[in-house]
């Protein structure tokens, strides 16, 4: 039986650098491709929703960011050790293309990639570079960003493919926008794993303090921290509203596509499914994200008349509650929002990584071998 050629897919240990990965190995797959995954443990544990055939590779790595002073300094070694591994294991089964999509496992792959000068190219999910992809920017053949505009290094271009979403966003791509109006509206609260807690301080507030004409109508899916959700709940009952809160919705894809307004954190993944679905939304990005990446994720949304942005610094019940009585008191300014919103959304992203894998793998040489 013919085997296709190889794409070594290298990842971190978050959903946000293995969801989009798991996009890819899926497609290239069907496209008759090998795959194999290079990760870390912790990474390992994000791959189950990988397809079955694809080889799942745990390389030495470490990260900087974690453990005491001895772990810290063993950090060098541990990621040499993997390089070699790496190294010796591309040797043996001579790897197409290497894709690396951040995080500090992806190190080994891709620093065996650049040494045996095999294509590569790195995806960035954020608009601010992580560290690593900072590190091998120079240094691959291609750099697709996930979100537009990312800052890159200069001399650095970029090509937007977008971030991957999942299926069942994709079923929802485009959905019919109802405006608000004096009817029911249901407003979705999506905070993400870390720096929730604010949103679960302010939006129920900031819905108290609605006109009563908007109160009436309004509905709220809220996502909270486990430990915040009981105080979150007794919030939206003291103000009357009803209100589903729970830590996790696992239909968020159909809640969207019925949404007046999104209000949300402005993670790479959270920005994607509301472009692809085409929704207003005002967007409040986590102050602590490295290199205050999420403002730069809200860039593209805010820029284009799609999203309100509020910094976490500026954020208090008053201010949020007009913004939203802005939104959901005039129908025609939300439906532009929300078509502005759809016109920045990338539901071929996933398409788009493959045809630069593709064209990757067929190219004679690669560039970017310069130290």
């Amino acid at each position: 039986m013919a085997r296709g050629p190889l794409l070594l897919i290298a990842a971190g240990g978050t959903g946000g650098h293995m969801f989009p990965a798991q996009a890819l190995a899926e497609a290239m797959v069907r496209k008759g491709w090998r795959v194999k995954l290079s990760t870390d443990a912790r990474g390992a544990r994000y791959a189950g929703g990988f397809p079955h055939v694809v080889a799942v590779e745990q390389m030495a790595s470490a990260t900087f960011a974690r453990g005491g002073l001895l772990a810290r300094a063993a950090v060098p070694f541990r990621i040499a050790g993997g390089v070699l591994g790496a190294v010796f294991g591309q040797l043996r089964d001579k790897p197409a293309v290497v894709v690396g999509f951040g995080g500090y496992p992806t190190i080994p792959a891709l620093a065996a990639a650049w040494v045996l000068r095999r294509p590569r190219m790195i995806h960035e999910q954020n608009g601010v570079l992580g560290r690593v992809n900072t590190l091998f920017a120079s240094r691959v053949d291609r750099v697709a960003c996930g979100t537009w505009p990312t800052d890159l290094p200069e001399g650095v271009a970029g090509v937007h493919t977008g971030n991957p979403v999942r299926l069942a966003v994709l079923d929802r791509a485009g959905a019919g926008y109802i405006a608000p109006g004096d009817y029911p509206m249901s407003l979705v609260v999506i905070g993400g794993s870390q720096g929730a807690r604010i949103l679960s301080d302010m939006v129920p507030a900031a819905v108290a303090l609605l006109p009563e004409a908007l109160r009436r109508n309004l509905r709220v899916a809220h996502q909270a921290r486990a430990e915040d959700t009981d105080r979150v709940v007794a919030a939206y009952e003291e103000a009357g509203i009803r209100a589903e809160v729970q830590p996790f919705f696992a239909d968020i894809p159909a809640r969207l596509s019925e949404a007046q307004l999104v209000v949300s954190r402005s993670g790479a993944s959270s920005i994607a499914d509301i472009s692809v679905i085409g929704r207003p939304a005002i967007l409040i990005p986590y102050a602590a994200a490295t290199g205050d990446h999420q403002s730069a994720n809200a860039r593209g949304l805010s820029g284009a008349g799609a999203a309100i942005v509020i910094p976490e610094k500026l954020l208090d019940a008053t201010g949020l509650s007009g913004h939203m009585a802005a939104v959901l008191s005039q129908p025609e300014a939300a439906s532009r929002m929300a078509a502005n919103a759809l016109a920045q959304g990338r539901p071929d992203a996933t398409d788009r990584l493959v045809a630069l894998v593709e064209a990757l793998a067929s190219e004679p040489e690669t560039k970017g071998t310069q130290p």
